[in-house]
């Protein structure tokens, strides 16, 4: 290596590691969330020349977490932090996103969606539009959700998800509170429907699908799930694209998500009024 590429590569070395925000990035349908950021960091660490022995997770050279976990089956927009940007990530847990979701009637999996083994199977002849828009009523608000047993919630430590796929005995996670904003169909052509939701932090779209398949005499599970938005961050303006996922696009990445995320008091401030507008939903209901 001559001395200007040396030189160049000490510079984007300095350059990535001296990066502190939040950024967004596409994440394609197929890989966990955790392998996307694995991805993301093999790849910003490889252009900078920077070697990181795997089992030396105390002392990692680049500090790099998200902002929410999406299902593997699932694609859409996954906040990133970087640096001490990861101490910002709680706000965007907490924060609302928004989702489009195409379910299908008739068919249940255990997975709650299109990549379990199905379990149940009922007709959905009688139901129709606007039995599906009436019944979106009862799930907007302030309601009680039981998460899937198929999840990236916790038992004695592990994941629930890889306990079941290990064979061992899972305990159901009990109801808990969540908040749906609003909740529409964009499309009806049974089987299939396509629903607009904006909720906030802890809520599972698999879940509702599933309990509305239920609660209309059938039964039902997601074949397709988008994240289109989380806290200010969109899948049109702030997602990056894999072929995007360079030192010199992040940096543009988090110096204009300044614009919408200025500072941690910002980003607490955000999650407050994340809780307010819970607020202002039960007052509503």
């Amino acid at each position: 290596m001559n001395m200007a590429s040396s030189s160049g590569s000490i510079a984007l070395a300095e350059k990535l590691q001296g990066l502190n925000g939040l950024f967004a990035i596409h994440k394609k349908k197929g890989p966990t969330s955790a392998d996307v950021l694995n991805l993301l960091k093999t790849k910003l660490l490889k252009e900078a020349g920077i070697k990181q022995h795997p089992m030396k997770r105390k002392k990692q050279v680049l500090k790099l977490g998200h902002g929410g976990t999406l299902d593997s089956a699932a694609s859409g927009v996954l906040v990133v932090g970087i640096g001490k940007g990861t101490k910002m990530l709680g706000g965007m847990l907490s924060c609302s996103k928004k989702y489009t979701t195409i379910g299908e009637f008739g068919k249940a999996t255990d997975t709650f969606d299109a990549l379990g083994t199905v379990t149940e199977v009922q007709s959905y002849d009688h139901i129709t539009k606007d039995d599906l828009e009436s019944t979106l009523k009862k799930f907007t608000g302030n309601i009680m959700q039981t998460p899937p047993i198929y999840s990236a919630l916790k038992q004695n430590g592990q994941r629930l998800s890889c306990l079941v796929k290990k064979g061992e005995a899972v305990e159901a996670k009990p109801a808990r509170p969540v908040v749906v904003f609003s909740l529409s169909v964009q499309d009806y052509n049974p089987p299939l429907f396509t629903l607009n939701v904006e909720c906030g932090g802890g809520f599972y779209v698999r879940s509702l699908v599933n309990d509305l398949g239920k609660e209309l005499s059938s039964c039902a599970h997601v074949k397709e799930l988008i994240r289109t938005k989380q806290g200010p961050f969109t899948l049109d303006e702030h997602a990056l694209q894999e072929e995007k996922w360079t030192i010199s696009e992040i940096v543009k990445a988090v110096e204009s998500c300044v614009q919408i995320v200025p500072s941690e008091a910002a980003l607490k401030k955000l999650k407050i009024n994340c809780q307010d507008d819970t607020e202002q939903v039960k007052e509503a209901t």
